[in-house]
């Protein structure tokens, strides 16, 4: 039987420390090896809480599985932002593209429920709204719609 140490780590940043750490000294693994393999897997989430499962089997091998990145947590590192806006009504805090939209909603693949990119695109839209974003300079909410009755077909 495998087992797992489920962690959340700073992207490219794990230490032999806590959480890791006293997860894994118990379980007879390398913990050096372990650790750089998840700050290699995770080093394009740099700044990012990244959710890492480590499964280990009977013979002290271990394979890495990296998560990724909140939904809100990717659209604050394309745009550079610390926080979503206090007042999603008035106050906007940002604009993402289409090419953004459609970049996030890619890295999201796994994680979302959307069939296709379109409805991943949607999702990550619907983040949007509680994050006080625009989309392609829209309200999110009427982004949502001009895609839904075909205003960019063209797009996905």
């Amino acid at each position: 039987m495998a087992d797992i140490v489920e962690a959340l780590v700073d992207g490219g940043k794990a230490s032999a420390g806590p959480p890791l750490g006293p997860a894994l000294g118990p379980k007879g693994v390398n913990i050096g090896q372990v650790i750089a393999a998840i700050n290699e897997k995770t080093r394009a989430f740099a700044g990012m809480k990244v959710p890492v499962k480590v499964i280990i089997d009977e013979k002290k091998n271990f394979e890495i599985r990296v998560g990724t990145p909140p939904t809100s947590a990717l659209i604050k590192a394309e745009l550079g932002l610390q926080k979503g806006s206090s007042n999603t009504r008035t106050d906007k805090v940002g604009n993402l593209d289409i090419e953004t939209i459609k970049k996030i909603a890619d890295m999201k693949k796994e994680d979302l429920l959307g069939a296709d990119l379109k409805a991943r695109a949607l999702e990550v839209a619907g983040t949007c709204v509680s994050m006080g974003i625009t989309v392609d300079g829209k309200e999110p909410k009427a982004f949502q719609k001009a895609v839904k009755d075909g205003e960019y077909a063209n797009v996905f």
